[in-house]
């Protein structure tokens, strides 16, 4: 018998594998990303339904115009010390696609692990991220790569939701309607961080978009090693309570934010019943609208109770 924060997967054209595995403290985790995308990485979709229908998540991945595929994204639940946890993350790679799925397989492993997690739940979090990526960078020390990627990632722990982010992937949540952006991208134009890399001995040149060391497109990234002492992977992170208005949060990689705005992803979210549905339209338009990188979405609606006024029932 599986814990109360399980899943009931369910999911059309694909079979999805689910992982349980223990955590440290004791709970099972269920993953309910599939191991292997369909078509060696073109596209794969899925979702699910949390057993208390608190939330229904959705995700889509599509390989786009690119060669190959280095988005990566990952889904878990699990109990920990008593409270549920939901786990959504979007993993963009560049240089290669083993940063990205190094982080698919080891982050939420790692934080759930963490002895402050989820007590102290922001200090977890940015500790396990900056280790993620020294483990990372021990991992690739004898090879002559240079990976690097993004992760943008959204933690439910009871009714608080944390987002982290390094990179240019983004986290956005609709609440009352309104679209509001939980994460703020990682350019090296944005002026605290030029700020941040040239007062520690980088240089942020423009070299077709701005870049640091005229190399890198983003100015925070895991990996990235011959970068590394100014592309840090301390993530950012913002916390929100979940309340009656907070409708849909919506993960994805640049593929998609780099042609669809927020308030047009929450639109096109709100518009569809399912969040699966939802997550492959937003694939589907930004590949309309001339995306030309890999896509990736996660899409979570929140389903709040509704109270009957009194008096609405017939006696």
């Amino acid at each position: 018998m599986l814990c109360n924060s399980c899943v009931s997967v369910y999911t059309a054209r694909r079979t999805m594998m689910v992982d349980i595995g223990a955590t440290a403290k004791g709970g099972p985790v269920v993953d309910v990303s599939p191991e292997k995308d369909d078509n060696n990485g073109g596209f794969a979709s899925g979702g699910w339904k949390s057993e208390d229908g608190r939330l229904s998540c959705g995700y889509s991945s599509f390989r786009g115009k690119r060669a190959t595929m280095e988005d990566f994204y990952d889904i878990k639940t699990s109990k920990v010390d008593g409270q549920t946890v939901c786990l959504f993350g979007i993993f963009d790679g560049h240089g290669g696609s083993r940063a990205a799925e190094f982080l698919k397989k080891h982050l939420f492993e790692n934080l759930m692990k963490h002895p402050e997690f989820p007590t102290n739940a922001k200090l977890a979090i940015s500790e396990t991220y900056q280790q993620t990526d020294m483990d990372f960078l021990d991992s690739e020390k004898d090879t002559f790569r240079d990976d690097g990627s993004t992760a943008s990632t959204a933690v439910l722990v009871g009714n608080h939701l944390y987002v982290a982010n390094v990179g240019d992937s983004r986290t956005i949540i609709s609440k009352g309607g309104k679209a509001i952006a939980l994460s703020e991208d990682h350019k090296p134009n944005r002026t605290d961080e030029r700020k941040r890399i040239e007062s520690a001995g980088g240089v942020v040149m423009w070299a077709g978009t701005w870049r640091v060391g005229g190399v890198l497109a983003m100015s925070r990234a895991f990996g990235n090693r011959m970068l590394k002492q100014f592309v840090v992977a301390e993530p950012e992170i913002q916390d929100q309570e979940i309340d009656e208005e907070l409708e849909l949060l919506v993960l994805a990689s640049d593929g998609l934010w780099d042609v669809v705005p927020n308030e047009d992803a929450i639109s096109l979210a709100q518009a569809e019943e399912e969040p699966e549905a939802a997550a492959r339209k937003l694939t589907e338009t930004a590949f309309t609208r001339g995306s030309a990188d890999n896509i990736t979405c996660i899409v979570v609606k929140f389903h709040h109770k509704k109270v009957e006024p009194e008096g609405s029932q017939q006696g």
